[in-house]
């Protein structure tokens, strides 16, 4: 059996980790399978926003260490030279994915484990369901492996830098609660219901007038290390073309849709 697969529910796609041996871990040809499903979930034209969801019980325990052990033995590590440049929003990383600058969301649903490796995939995606009893962490730290899909980045970006260097140096678990707190899970909700909530999230995401949600995610991505002249005007550069349907949607309030914050 694959150890990625994807389920097309129209506007939602779902892709699923299935290692159950490893609780997820990631090899290789499991990178290499995570990565091709997300460019054809880019690539289809009726799908709006994707669903991260690892299968029985865990998201992701981070890169497949006994990959890692059979590698060393055999002397042959050329699989793990991915460099890339960038301005490629395409690249392979190491765990898939999360060199991908895709133009939709993505939304994952934390049960488990999410460490190491698995944490950074957690963090590539836009938004986090996480379950009461799901966890996060460095965990790699033990066994001297680099956060190299972007944790160092992301991480920070995500939560400031205080809580980022707890967690990078110290690699501690952190539990649901907290990751509320410090903002690295978006809901948190009972054990079992991740997946049935990140879709509930999924559809009422890809409800909404989809060009002018696109605009606003892309100029919060690509705002950080701007002037704060130059983030308004990308800003303004994106918004301005979505003005048409600004007014389209003043005339469906006016006429009574959506009033008193009906969503």
């Amino acid at each position: 059996m694959s150890a990625v697969a994807t389920e097309n529910l129209g506007e939602v796609w779902v892709v699923t980790l299935d290692r159950p041996e490893v609780r997820n871990a990631v090899d290789s040809p499991t990178a290499q399978a995570l990565h091709a499903a997300f460019l054809a979930f880019e690539a289809d034209a009726q799908a709006r926003v994707a669903v991260f969801h690892g299968a029985h019980g865990h998201f992701c325990a981070g890169w497949d260490l006994q990959h890692g052990a059979r590698l060393a033995a055999s002397g042959d590590t050329s699989g793990l030279d991915l460099d890339f440049a960038a301005d490629d929003p395409h690249a392979l990383g190491p765990m898939g994915p999360s060199r991908l600058q895709l133009t939709k969301p993505v939304v994952a649903a934390v049960s488990g484990a999410a460490v190491a490796g698995g944490m950074e995939l957690a963090l590539w995606c836009d938004m986090r369901v996480m379950e009461e009893d799901a966890y996060f962490g460095v965990y790699c730290r033990r066994f001297g492996v680099p956060l190299i899909d972007g944790g160092t980045v992301r991480l920070p970006r995500l939560i400031g830098m205080g809580h980022a260097m707890d967690l990078i140096l110290t690699g501690r678990k952190v539990e649901a609660a907290e990751a509320l707190r410090m903002g690295l899970a978006n809901r948190v909700v009972p054990q079992g219901q991740a997946r049935e909530a990140a879709l509930v999230l999924a559809h009422q995401l890809a409800g909404f007038p989809q060009a002018t949600m696109r605009a606003d995610r892309e100029s919060a991505l690509r705002q950080w290390d701007l002037p704060l002249g130059e983030a308004l005007l990308q800003e303004w550069a994106r918004g301005r073309e979505r003005i048409p349907d600004a007014l389209a949607g003043a005339q469906r309030f006016a006429a009574g849709q959506g009033r008193h914050g009906q969503f």
